[in-house]
């Protein structure tokens, strides 16, 4: 598609290893705590996020879902999501350089065959991560911890420093 689209997946994958690396060192007691009105737990919302962008490059890969083991665990370790998260964060940025038109993807979902434009797929995986990476950041916030800066600004000073 272009290089900008891809710049914005990059910029996804930054922020989500970020926000993972970050976590990683956190104890347990900080990785359960739950905010009303998020996801769920810092722990389970960052697999939740992994498991739907490995959800989403596989769907718009045309490849048959194959779950990380991970990704499959209950409260998996946050390390553990590191790799998942970089393989379907480089999937993404590489669907978005190459991906031509806006082709239309059928995925087994919520019992039957339903199809979604590409776009729609990358948009949601965009929005969906940004939503999911505010609700821990708000949870680490109320832990009494100052999360990492995952903004535009920051990644855009960070990778000119790479």
């Amino acid at each position: 598609m272009s290089e900008i689209l891809a710049d914005l997946f990059r910029h996804n994958l930054w922020a989500n290893l970020s926000l993972i690396d970050f976590c990683a060192e956190l104890p347990d007691e900080v990785l359960a705590t739950n905010v009303p009105g998020t996801f769920g737990n810092i722990r389970d919302t960052l697999a939740h996020l992994v498991d739907a962008e490995d959800f989403y490059a596989t769907a718009l890969t045309g490849g048959l879902p194959e779950r990380h083991s991970v990704l499959a665990e209950s409260s998996p370790a946050i390390a553990a999501l590191r790799d998942p998260a970089r393989q379907s964060g480089e999937a993404l940025i590489a669907l978005a350089q190459t991906l031509h038109g806006d082709p239309v993807v059928t995925i087994f979902r919520r019992g039957e065959d339903q199809r979604y434009r590409s776009s729609f797929l990358l948009v949601q995986a965009i929005d969906h991560a940004v939503e999911h990476r505010t609700q821990v950041k708000t949870a680490l916030t109320q832990a009494g911890y100052e999360p990492p800066e995952t903004d535009g600004w920051t990644w855009d000073t960070t990778r000119l420093t790479l």
